[in-house]
């Protein structure tokens, strides 16, 4: 062996965080797994809301259902290529937030970070709601607790996620194979019999309310543009594929939308060939999963999958929210705490806003999917038009070889988007759309004065600029309130004279005979260290020592005041002590500019 190298195996070596390293990134198959499930759960609602929006022109205005769906499927197909480039030119990461922060300017972002927020939240709420309409289209008893349902489910998505459990997608591979499968079956088998072998649901008479015009079809193909949510997520996502990441991510983006159109597509020439209106009870996929695979356990098995998979995909914001807020934090627009991660990789205040967002929103639309879905779309739209926009922009900056090109596509994408935007906030706004167009200017207003604030503070603190030296003050004085003679007393003054050049010990009593006792008791003990007792006949305890520290930090020495507290080995103990100086050092901060400190105790017991 050669002197001075190391057996290889003997060498040390780091361990690796969770994510680092090629072999724990994505596949392109993981990819589709793990980013994927939010797109191709849509077809669970999507297809149903243009049912739902044509059928008040009556049960033959569904046979505008293929023809609306294959208009939804060419956006689609736009939107995969334009999110191709967008992974090509942020290969960091290519979210609306990024790429207008980049290429579209302040306003711009406040704009994408305001929508991304309104469509994580939506995304958990429509996904748990969809979930719970799939679980009560098998079990018709859990119809009535729906509410109930996706609360329960909410409260286990954030108990997970609040431990730090992240999603594997090899774990995602499963689930997401077996809906793609179920989904696929339904089309393919209906297809082969030609007419539905099993009706399920109530019969619900259809009155038409309306004619079949621009206006309805317009309506329709805004609902099924619900669809169309999540196509973005791989763009998102782009640092988690393995090498080569921007093309392991393409090609993975162009598997999900051809799957999604597949599906959109295969349910919709369903929906037209068998004039499926709604029945009550059930949804509209699972007329079809029956139509397909009759009554039997495929059709509770199809449900099942259908309620996880959606599950899995309301899971999908707790890993992308919580992300987004702390980079709001990181760029001074949301407070710096949803910044803060837990021992566990956790940004634990995301993750509880979330959860109280959806929960919000759930209790206010008593869980309703088709409630939900006008205020769904809108900030994906916004997010989709700035994303495009933003590369438009770049193209038109950076002039590449084929640029023009690349700008005819993204400008295409932005101009389908802007239109598809603004035809969902024509057609839904009295539906519900208003509340987004209120809420996303507001969130943008707090991100920019949230923003401000911290600038201000900046500027206060002198951040960025070389301060004056520091004031060379006269010796520190350290005021220590006790009780008692005691080790808790020696121990706090101990900590005390490591730190300052004066310590001064603090009593406050009541009773002259308890004073005189202390003194004595000091006395013998003979510490080292002045102790003035401050007579309190009304029993007051911390006025009396705030009073005393604002006197000695009058002359504007620096003082800072040492409070000893005892801690219970066990938290049921805690209750059991003082909790007297949290009170005063609660005081302290508030009615002065001392030094406040806590010192602890820790018992035994």
């Amino acid at each position: 062996m050669a002197y001075g190298l190391a057996r290889r195996e003997l060498r040390p070596r780091v361990p690796l965080r969770p994510g680092e390293g090629d072999k724990l990134h994505l596949t392109s198959l993981e990819g589709l797994a793990a980013l994927s499930l939010d797109a191709l759960s849509s077809v669970a609602y999507g297809p149903e809301a243009i049912v739902l929006a044509l059928v008040v022109a009556g049960t033959g205005a569904l046979t505008a259902t293929l023809p609306i769906t294959l208009a939804i499927t060419f956006l689609l197909a736009v939107l995969v290529v334009s999110y191709g480039q967008v992974i090509a030119v942020h290969p960091d990461g290519g979210g609306a937030y990024a790429v207008a922060k980049t290429d579209l300017g302040a306003t711009a972002s406040l704009l994408a970070a305001a929508s991304l927020v309104v469509d994580y939240v939506l995304t958990v709420a429509v996904s748990l709601a969809a979930g719970a309409d799939a679980l009560g289209s098998a079990f018709p008893a859990l119809a009535h607790d729906k509410l109930l349902v996706c609360l329960v489910g909410l409260a286990l998505l954030t108990a997970v996620n609040l431990r730090g459990v992240t999603e594997s997608a090899r774990v995602l591979m499963l689930p997401t194979l077996l809906f793609i499968v179920a989904i696929l079956g339904v089309v393919l088998l209906s297809l082969l019999r030609g007419h539905p072998v099993a009706v399920v649901g109530t019969d619900q008479p259809v009155h038409a309310t309306e004619a079949l015009s621009a206006l309805v079809i317009l309506k329709a193909f805004s609902s099924g543009c619900s669809a169309l949510t999540g196509v973005e997520a791989i763009a998102n996502a782009v640092p988690t594929f393995r090498t080569p990441s921007v093309k392991r991510a393409q090609r993975t983006e162009l598997m999900l939308g051809a799957l999604l159109g597949i599906m959109l597509i295969g349910l919709a020439v369903l929906i037209h060939r068998d004039h499926v209106a709604p029945r009550g009870g059930v949804t509209v996929l699972a007329q079809l999963t029956a139509g397909a695979y009759g009554t039997g356990w495929p059709y509770y098995a199809t449900n099942l999958i259908v309620t996880l998979v959606l599950g899995l995909a309301a899971n999908t914001s707790f890993g992308g929210l919580p992300v987004l807020m702390s980079l709001l934090a990181r760029d001074n627009r949301l407070p710096h705490l949803f910044g803060l991660r837990a021992e566990r990789p956790v940004y634990r205040y995301g993750v509880v806003a979330l959860t109280l967002l959806a929960a919000l929103l759930l209790l206010a639309t008593d869980a309703n999917t088709h409630r939900l879905l006008p205020l769904f779309a809108i900030g994906v739209f916004i997010g989709f038009t700035l994303s495009q926009s933003g590369l438009v922009r770049h193209w038109a900056t950076q002039r590449p070889a084929g640029w023009k090109r690349r700008a005819i596509v993204n400008g295409t994408g932005a101009v389908l988007t802007t239109l598809a935007g603004v035809i969902l906030l024509f057609t839904k706004f009295l539906s519900g759309a208003w509340v987004v167009v209120l809420a996303v200017p507001l969130m943008m207003l707090l991100f920019a004065r949230i923003e401000r604030y911290y600038t201000e503070v900046g500027e206060e603190l002198g951040l960025g600029r070389i301060p004056d030296p520091p004031d060379r003050r006269t010796a520190s004085l350290v005021i220590v309130p006790i009780g008692e003679v005691s080790k808790l007393a020696r121990h706090a003054l101990g900590a005390a004279l490591a730190l300052g050049d004066e310590v001064v010990a603090v009593a406050v009593q009541a009773d002259p005979a308890r004073s005189r006792a202390l003194e004595e008791a000091w006395a013998r003990w003979n510490p080292g260290v002045r102790l003035d007792i401050i007579d309190s006949p009304h029993h007051s305890l911390v006025q009396p020592v705030v009073d005393y520290v604002q006197r000695a930090a009058a002359d504007g020495r620096q003082v800072a005041v040492l409070i000893p507290e005892v801690e219970p080995r066990h938290r049921r103990y805690e209750i059991l002590q003082n909790q007297r100086g949290l009170l005063l050092a609660t005081v302290l901060r508030a009615r002065t500019d001392v030094v406040v400190c806590m010192l602890p105790y820790r018992l035994k017991l």
